[in-house]
This record gives C-alpha cells, sequence and structure tokens, in this order.
C-alpha cells in the first residue's frame, strides 16, 4: 500500500521544488510531472511528485489526514 501526501509548491526550481503542508516545508523531485509551478499541488510519494492535482481535491485529501489524525 502506498500513501501519497498532497503539497502546495511554494518554490520550483528545474527538476526540483518545495513543498508544503501544515507548515512543514519538504525538497522534493519534479521529473515525473511536467509544467508545474508554484502554487500547484502536487500529489507526493516517497519525494516525488506524482501527479498535480486541482485545488479542491488537495484541500479535500489534507482534510482527510487532519481527520486521520485524530483516529491512529
Amino acid at each position: 500500500m502506498c500513501l501519497g501526501i498532497p503539497l502546495k509548491l511554494i518554490e520550483v526550481n528545474d527538476a526540483e521544488a518545495i513543498g508544503e503542508l501544515n507548515g512543514i516545508k519538504r525538497k522534493i523531485r519534479i521529473d515525473l510531472v511536467k509544467g508545474v509551478k508554484a502554487g500547484d499541488y502536487v500529489m507526493v510519494h516517497a519525494g516525488f511528485a506524482i501527479e498535480i492535482m486541482k485545488e479542491e481535491q488537495a484541500k479535500e485529501a489534507i482534510e482527510i489526514l487532519k481527520e486521520l489524525e485524530g483516529v491512529l
């Protein structure tokens, strides 16, 4: 089973970007998705952006993750 985390890109530099979720920033690779820019949301797995997400979809996934925090 794989777990992807939605991150908002705050900085894009060639094949790397800085993604942020709840104030936590991570350096990620964006080789697998083309045309991303700062402000986009991406699904990240194992340090790689694997999909560009619509903002609404990303925020919904983030809310679900917040709900799971209290359960796990």
